[in-house]
């Protein structure tokens, strides 16, 4: 699903840092939600032409659009602004600290869109509400599972309710990593293809362990053992060891998981007694920051052996008796 903010929502958690102050008090105003993080000016629309205008976006008037609006007659500047605001703006945010006539001020609360004033430059402006945004609107969804930064690569563990993912995550920490999330993991899209995987604010780093009860993983390991947030770049499926299945052994047929419309590459591990899953999941993340740099193991391998038995290969093919 996709965030959700209402502008009432961005007064409070941005009033300071954005220097906002809001200009018009209008409480069904504030109600209004944003759903588009893109934040833009009204350019050709205020010379009237809406016909590309973007629903559903916030405006911003800067130093330019005020000072074309000054330059109207009064008649002019109404008539623009009346078409204007009939489109379906969440808020207006007029920048620089500028002065705003009350001619705007009467209309905007007529249409129930709330006028908010910030000092900083348009420049400014843009560069700070624009991460905030995409941050507060991201798509997100939750995740049974368990993440884990494992060499600074964020594995996410995957499986069947019981399997053991809290215990390989819990051996990890042991040897060294670091918890992001058990058993719940809040999952949010950046961009076109980065997923951040991080826990609930209730939970935090507790665990919880079959047979022991829930541990608070930062009071045991320390600070060291955590870490608030992660990229999430390989999933790590945990599957009981089935003899009827056939299991990848050379790793070049890659196996993905879309999550958000994201593909990951997707790791399955069945078990067994007597496997050391910790050290395979290292492996696991090793391999993945090698693959990063270039070095894919399998498939130079393959390129050796193919090499390897080239010449073979030909001479039985030209082997005509």
């Amino acid at each position: 699903m996709n965030g959700n903010l209402t502008i009432e929502e961005i007064l409070q958690s941005k009033s300071e840092t954005l220097a906002l102050d809001l200009l018009t008090h209008a409480e069904e105003a504030l109600s209004r939600a944003v759903d588009d993080p893109d934040i833009s000016s009204p350019g050709l629309a205020l010379a009237g032409f809406t016909m590309r205008f973007r629903d559903g976006r916030m405006q911003v008037f800067g130093e330019t659009e005020m000072t074309y609006l000054a330059e109207l007659d009064s008649a002019t500047c109404r008539t623009r602004l009346e078409v204007l605001f009939e489109q379906p703006i969440p808020a207006v945010f007029v920048t620089k600290g500028q002065h705003v006539p009350e001619l705007f001020l009467e209309i905007a609360t007529r249409k129930s869109i709330p006028v908010i004033r910030t000092n900083l430059s348009t420049k400014d402006f843009y560069r700070r509400i624009k991460p905030y945004l995409e941050v507060a609107l991201a798509p997100t969804t939750t995740l049974h599972g368990s993440l884990a930064d494992v060499y600074g690569v964020g594995l996410l563990f995957m499986g069947r309710s019981g399997i053991g993912k809290s215990e390989c995550v819990l051996d990890l920490i042991e040897r060294g990593h670091r918890l992001v999330a058990d058993d719940l993991v809040l999952t949010s899209k950046r961009g076109n293809d980065l997923l951040m995987g991080r826990g609930h604010e209730l939970q935090r780093h507790h665990m919880e362990i079959r047979g022991v009860g829930i541990i608070d993983v930062q009071a045991l390991f320390g600070i060291r053992a955590i870490r608030q947030q992660k990229r999430i770049e390989v999933v790590v499926q945990l599957e009981d060891w089935d003899d009827t299945h056939s299991y990848d052994r050379t790793g070049l047929d890659g196996d993905v998981l879309e999550i958000l419309d994201v593909e990951l590459p997707k790791v399955t591990v069945p078990l067994n007694p007597g496997k050391n899953i910790t050290v395979i999941c290292e492996v696991v993340a090793m391999n993945h920051l090698l693959k990063y740099a270039g070095v894919d193991s399998a498939e130079g391998f393959d390129r050796r052996l193919r090499e390897v038995l080239r010449p073979v290969r030909e001479y039985l093919e030209e082997d005509y008796e």
